[in-house]
């Protein structure tokens, strides 16, 4: 997500964390991943990008996956686009769980940043909403690749995938919005979505609109704010937890390092300006999977392939925190 708008302001100088034990285990697991990154750089730059590479703007395609409620992904393409043979999806965006699984029981929101259609309502996103430490805008139209591929539209590829993976996992997916919307939803009613649903984890997808050269990924984790509406203090904890164990599975599955440009090298921030993390009651953190106006993430964000390494990535991170 571009840090213009709600959301989206600047963040500060990163600020050095209190290394508890899932800080360890991430310190374990990213420097092996760094030494691929290494590797990656010297090699899959000069020949050019592999098949997990997909130039920006690829058009090969990657094969969707059914899921088991029987409702074929939209993430068929590397573009971002259904799939033609796919059905769209139902304009409810719950799931039914699994008949089995590890996670039979568990309820998961999926949060996918903006809405595709945002651009063509800006009165209704500029709208200001309450998120307890201040008041911003509905919603943002989000960023993009200097190529034209949206956030909006990587957002919702993801979250498809994510959603295939988990409910084969037996899990109950919900999906604050699924392309079924005019526009929106506004910051503060997605985290009412996650509230509602009394849900066990919630994760909201994002891509970052930064400088060209600023690459990585990195995951937002919620401040202790207690203030109006928000009160964060009771899941500062755990959404630490699921944080950790997404921003190390997402190493693991991806290759990708975490920022060089926020987090101090840890893949891990701390913010306390954003309604959707501010107004949660439920486990919730945000991940920036990467950094749309670099062309290097650019080309990651915009293959079909990696995007299924993301989307496993950040669902393994989360039935890890869901196993405890």
């Amino acid at each position: 997500m571009s840090y213009v708008g709600p959301d989206f302001d600047p963040p500060q100088q990163p600020r050095r964390f209190r290394r508890g034990p899932l800080t360890v285990a991430l310190a374990a697991l990213v420097p092996g991943a760094l030494a691929g990154w290494l590797v990656y750089q010297a090699v899959g730059d000069d020949s050019g990008g592999g098949s997990d590479r997909a130039a920006a703007g690829s058009s090969s395609s990657a094969p969707g996956s059914a899921s088991p409620s029987g409702r074929a992904s939209a993430s068929a393409t590397d573009d971002g686009r259904p799939s033609t043979s796919s059905a769209p999806p139902p304009s409810s965006s719950s799931s039914a769980p699994g008949a089995s699984g590890s996670l039979k029981g568990k309820v998961i929101v999926i949060d996918p940043g903006h809405n595709p259609s945002n651009f063509q309502h800006t009165s209704e996103i500029n709208r200001k909403v309450d998120i307890g430490t201040n008041w911003k805008e509905c919603d943002t139209t989000g960023t993009s690749t200097n190529a034209g591929y949206t956030e909006a539209r990587f957002t919702l590829d993801v979250a498809h995938r994510m959603r295939a993976i988990l409910e084969k996992e037996g899990a109950t997916v919900k999906l604050t919005q699924d392309g079924d919307r005019s526009f929106g939803p506004c910051v503060d009613e997605r985290a009412r979505i996650g509230n509602a649903a009394h849900a066990d984890a919630v994760v909201s997808i994002h891509a970052d609109g930064s400088a060209a050269g600023n690459r990585g990924f990195h995951v937002i984790l919620p401040a202790s704010v207690h203030a109006h509406a928000a009160d964060t203090r009771p899941i500062v904890a755990s959404s630490r937890d699921l944080g950790e164990r997404i921003a190390g599975l997402f190493v693991r599955e991806t290759g990708s390092a975490p920022s060089n440009y926020v987090g101090d090298g840890t893949g891990l921030v701390v913010r306390k300006d954003l309604g959707g993390l501010n107004l949660s009651t439920v486990p919730k953190v945000f991940i920036e999977c990467g950094n749309m106006r670099d062309s290097k993430d650019a080309a990651l964000l915009t293959s079909g392939a990696w995007r299924e390494k993301a989307a496993r990535g950040i669902s393994e991170g989360i039935v890890g925190f869901l196993h405890g």
